[in-house]
C-alpha cells in the first residue's frame, strides 16, 4: 500500500504499470506508448503500458467479482471513501499536476484550477450518496408504486488529454457514488497522473476491483466499448471516435453510452453589453489551456455599434496574453505549448490555410520559436490567432480546431446572429453578452446548445449538467444528471389489496 504522506511517483519516477485489482501489474501486451515533452520535444518515456485484450479482460473480471459486495456497502462507508479520496487528491495535487504537465504542457495556473475542480467533484458526489433517493406515487387502484436507482455494474470512462484528472473525476465520482465499479482509460498522450491514482485509490480504502486504471490508445478504448462485461461507457473526445464508440456499444451488449464530443462555440456580444466584461471572457475562453478546451468560444459575433472598439480591445487582450507564452513549468506562464507534434501540425495547418485565402489575420499566426520570442524554444507553441472577414463555409469557421484560433464577425440584428450561431452541427456551449435580461433569456432559449452563459462563456460546474446538443454529444455529465446516467431506474409495484 502507498504510504499516506507521500505519493510514490514523480516526474523522475513515472508510473509505468497498469492498476488492476488494487495492484500495479505489467501489461500482457508487448506494445508500448512513447511520449514526449511538448515544451521542448524531449523524450519522456518509450515504455508506457498499452493495455491489450488480456488486460481488459482481467480488469473487467476483477470488477465483476467486486461489484456484488461494493453495491451493498453501507452509504456511510462509501461516502467516507470518496471524501478520503478527495482529501488525498488535494494533498497530492501539485505532483499530479506535474505528472500531467510533463506531456500536456498545461501551465501551472491551469493545473491548480483543475485540482480545485476534481477535488470538489469527489466531495460533491460523496454528499449525494445518502440523498439520491427514489420516488413514491399515490396509491391508485390498490397499488403503491415506488422507484429505486440501482447501479449498472461494471462501467468505464475514456477520457481525452486536455484535462486528464478533472475529466476522470467527472466520470469516476458519480459511477462510484452510485455503487458501480469503474475502469478508467486515460489518453495515450497524458497517462501518468491517471496511473498514479492507483496508489491513492488503495490509500482511500477502495476494495480491489472497484476502481482500476488501464493506460492505452484507441485499441484499448475499442476493447472497452465492445466488451460484453461492461454495462456503461462514458467517452469524451472527437465526433468521429464518439460515433465509433456508440456503434461498438450497440453491437456488443447495448451498453449505456454518454458522449461529450466537442464544439464550435459562439459568443454573441450585443451593443448594450458591459464591454470590458465581454472582452475579458472572450479572451479567456480562447487562451484557456492553450485553446485546447471543448467549449472554447471560437466564433465571436459582435454587434455593429461596438464592433470596432471590441476588435481593438480583443486584439490588445490577446496580445498581452501572448507575451506570457512559454515554459509551462514557470509560474508566470499563461499559455503553454500544444500537446504534441500531431496537434501542432493540425492547428498550424488550419492557421496557414486560413491565412492563405480564407480570411484576414487580426492578430497572432506565429508558431514555434516565433510564438515565444525565444530562440531556444523548440516546443509546440502557437500564438492566439484571430481571423476576420471569413466566409461562412470556410474550414476555420466550421471545423473544431482545438487550438487558440477564433473567427470574429460583425452582425446587425438579433435574428441574424441567432441564425449564424445555430448554423453548425455542434451545440455544446454558447454565450450571450447584454445588460438586457429579457434579451439575454430570449437569446439563450434560441441557442441550439446544451449550455449557455449569460455575460460569461466557456465554463462549467461539477454540480450542473454538462453536455451538448446535436453532434456535440449524447447525455449529460455532472450534477444529478450523472447519477441518473450511471443507474437503472427500477419500478416496484406493491399490491395492497391481496
Amino acid at each position: 500500500m502507498a504510504p499516506t504522506d507521500l505519493l510514490p511517483f514523480s516526474t523522475t519516477n513515472l508510473p509505468k504499470q497498469l492498476f488492476i485489482n488494487n495492484e500495479y501489474v505489467e501489461s500482457s501486451n508487448v506494445r508500448k506508448l512513447t511520449l514526449f515533452n511538448p515544451k521542448d520535444g524531449s523524450l519522456v518515456a518509450d515504455d508506457v503500458p498499452l493495455a491489450g485484450e488480456e488486460d481488459v479482460d482481467a480488469a473487467v473480471a476483477a470488477a465483476q467479482a467486486a461489484f456484488p459486495a461494493w453495491r451493498k456497502i453501507p452509504n456511510k462507508a462509501r461516502q467516507e471513501m470518496l471524501l478520503k479520496f478527495a482529501d488525498i487528491l488535494e494533498k497530492h495535487a501539485e505532483t499530479l499536476a506535474e505528472l500531467t504537465r510533463i506531456t500536456l504542457g498545461m501551465p501551472v495556473s491551469m493545473g491548480k484550477a483543475e485540482a480545485g475542480i476534481y477535488v470538489q467533484t469527489f466531495r460533491y458526489y460523496a454528499g449525494w450518496i445518502d440523498k439520491f433517493v427514489g420516488e413514491s406515487y399515490p396509491q391508485e387502484n390498490g397499488f403503491l408504486k415506488i422507484t429505486r436507482h440501482e447501479p449498472l455494474g461494471v462501467t468505464a470512462g475514456i477520457i481525452p488529454w486536455n484535462g486528464p484528472v478533472v475529466l476522470a473525476a467527472f466520470k469516476a465520482a458519480p459511477a462510484l457514488a452510485t455503487g458501480n465499479c469503474f475502469i478508467l482509460k486515460p489518453s495515450e498522450k497524458t497517462p501518468f497522473a491517471a496511473l498514479a491514482l492507483g496508489s491513492l485509490i488503495r490509500e482511500a480504502g477502495f476494495p480491489p476491483g472497484v476502481f482500476q486504471v488501464l493506460s492505452g490508445d484507441g485499441s484499448t478504448g475499442a476493447l472497452l466499448a465492445s466488451h460484453m462485461g461492461i454495462r456503461k461507457i462514458s467517452f469524451t473526445g472527437s465526433v468521429p471516435t464518439g460515433k465509433k464508440i456508440q456503434e461498438m456499444a450497440a453491437r456488443s451488449n447495448l451498453k449505456r453510452v454518454t458522449l461529450e464530443l466537442g464544439g464550435k462555440s459562439p459568443a454573441v456580444i450585443f451593443d448594450d453589453c458591459n464591454l470590458s466584461n465581454a472582452v475579458k471572457w472572450a479572451v479567456g475562453a480562447l487562451v484557456m489551456n492553450t485553446g485546447q478546451v471543448c467549449y472554447a468560444a471560437t466564433r465571436v459575433y459582435v454587434q455593429e455599434g461596438i464592433y470596432d472598439e471590441f476588435v481593438k480591445l480583443y486584439k490588445e487582450g490577446l496580445e498581452i496574453r501572448a507575451k506570457a507564452i512559454g515554459d509551462p513549468d514557470n509560474e508566470s506562464t499563461a499559455i503553454g505549448p500544444l500537446v504534441d507534434e500531431a496537434q501542432f501540425k493540425r492547428v498550424t495547418g488550419f492557421i496557414e490555410r486560413g491565412a492563405a485565402g480564407q480570411g484576414c489575420v487580426l492578430t497572432g499566426g506565429k508558431s514555434g520559436t516565433s510564438a515565444t520570442g525565444h530562440n531556444d524554444a523548440r516546443g509546440f507553441f502557437v500564438e492566439p490567432t484571430v481571423f476576420m472577414d471569413v466566409n461562412d463555409d470556410a474550414e476555420i469557421y466550421t471545423q473544431e480546431i482545438f487550438g487558440p484560433v477564433s473567427v470574429l464577425a460583425p452582425f446587425k440584428t438579433e435574428e441574424e446572429v441567432i441564425r449564424k450561431a445555430n448554423a453548425t452541427e455542434y451545440g455544446l456551449m454558447a454565450g450571450v453578452f447584454t445588460q438586457d435580461i429579457n434579451k439575454a433569456l430570449r437569446v439563450a432559449s434560441e441557442f441550439e446548445s446544451g449550455m449557455v452563459g449569460i455575460n460569461c462563456v466557456s465554463l462549467s460546474f461539477p454540480d450542473a449538467p454538462f453536455g451538448g446538443s446535436k453532434q456535440s454529444g449524447v447525455g449529460r455529465e455532472c450534477g444529478r444528471a450523472a447519477l441518473e446516467a450511471y443507474t437503472e431506474t427500477k419500478t416496484v409495484m406493491i399490491n395492497l389489496t391481496y
